[in-house]
């Protein structure tokens, strides 16, 4: 079968390669569209402790079951949750299954869906409608951690002023959802002139450069002095965490969803005076990744307007562009 398979930091090949052969209680689904995460991107470049090449990435991804399990029957059309638990050590417990001490991750700790075929345990696998596109069904496992991260930041403040630093495909999910949440106003920041004239296009209330003094007092104006209450940084970065403490208000909550650095320093006697609400959002519960596809079935987020669709031979090219920042759209999708 043909396959992207990653080599080591900027080496990646368009290659052929053995199918896959499925264990007890695992099905086989030919890949249809396959999403090239920024979590891939850190991988390519040889920033990810998590991912070891070679390896087969991608784990946002949906097909068609073509060797099924008991459970499923062939031609079911599906999508997979790609993170793994073990349903018994202590956060299993306590249903905070993303935290599983023991969990695996599709396209990290096993082969992922960079390739014409992929074995997933069943148990990882949901049926999608017959009205879903398979390229929008990709966009479930994104979503749920753009889910996740934004309803738990707008808990403490359900109508607030929000602002996402980062363009990517996490930041443009996380201003959906904030706006489907009933954020008073959503900003989406970023440095790239080409993402932020594609947010401008998106309906969002700024689409703001994040490097000019300037936009960030415009930001402000625009909310009639109210300020931001909540902000999303989907980047990652000692400048964006930097950067999310200056704008938040008083009292306000930070939301940290971007791993772009492992460490950075932070005023925290000022947080503290301030009180600062600063969280931590990692991947999604199975009730996340379940309303996360009920929301793309209904319409509510789709791929319009923000994603493009290259075929799975690109991927090698796509990824080298997307590190250069050469392409505006905020998600690139392989179709396999």
């Amino acid at each position: 079968m043909k396959a992207v398979m990653w080599t080591g930091p900027e080496q990646m090949s368009f290659i052929d390669m053995a199918l896959p052969e499925p264990k007890e209680q695992e099905v086989v689904i030919k890949v249809s569209h396959a999403g090239i995460c920024g979590s891939d991107l850190e991988g390519y470049l040889g920033h990810n402790s998590l991912r070891h090449p070679p390896l087969l990435m991608g784990h946002e991804f949906a097909g068609e079951i073509i060797g099924a399990a008991a459970s499923f029957a062939l031609g079911e059309r599906v999508v997979v949750n790609p993170l793994i638990h073990c349903g018994t050590c202590p956060r299993c417990v306590r249903a905070q299954y993303n935290l599983c001490d023991r969990r695996q991750i599709i396209g990290i700790h096993r082969p992922g869906a960079y390739a014409e075929q992929i074995t997933v345990p069943a148990a990882q696998v949901v049926r999608i409608q017959d009205v879903l596109s398979y390229r929008r069904a990709a966009l479930t496992e994104p979503l749920a951690c753009s889910l996740r991260a934004t309803r738990r930041a707008m808990a403490t403040v359900p109508f607030g002023n929000v602002a996402v630093i980062g363009a990517g495909a996490i930041g443009l999910l996380c201003a959906f959802t904030a706006r489907l949440l009933g954020a008073g106003k959503v900003f989406v920041l970023d440095n790239n002139p080409l993402r932020l004239e594609l947010v401008s296009q998106m309906g969002f209330d700024g689409a703001v450069d994040s490097t000019s003094d300037s936009s960030l007092a415009a930001m402000k104006q625009a909310t009639k002095g109210k300020g931001i209450d909540i902000v999303i940084d989907a980047a990652g970065f000692s400048v964006t965490r930097s950067l999310a403490k200056a704008i938040v208000n008083t009292g306000g909550t930070i939301m940290n969803i971007g791993l772009g650095s492992a460490e950075s320093p932070l005023p925290i006697n000022d947080m503290i005076r301030c009180e600062t609400n600063v969280l931590g959002s990692f991947c999604y519960t199975p009730q996340d990744f379940a309303d996360a596809l009920e929301l793309l079935s209904d319409g509510k987020v789709t791929e319009e307007g923000w994603t493009t669709e290259k075929p799975l031979e690109e991927g090698p090219r796509s990824f080298q562009r997307l590190v250069k920042g050469e392409i505006q759209y905020g998600k690139i999708i392989l179709a396999v």
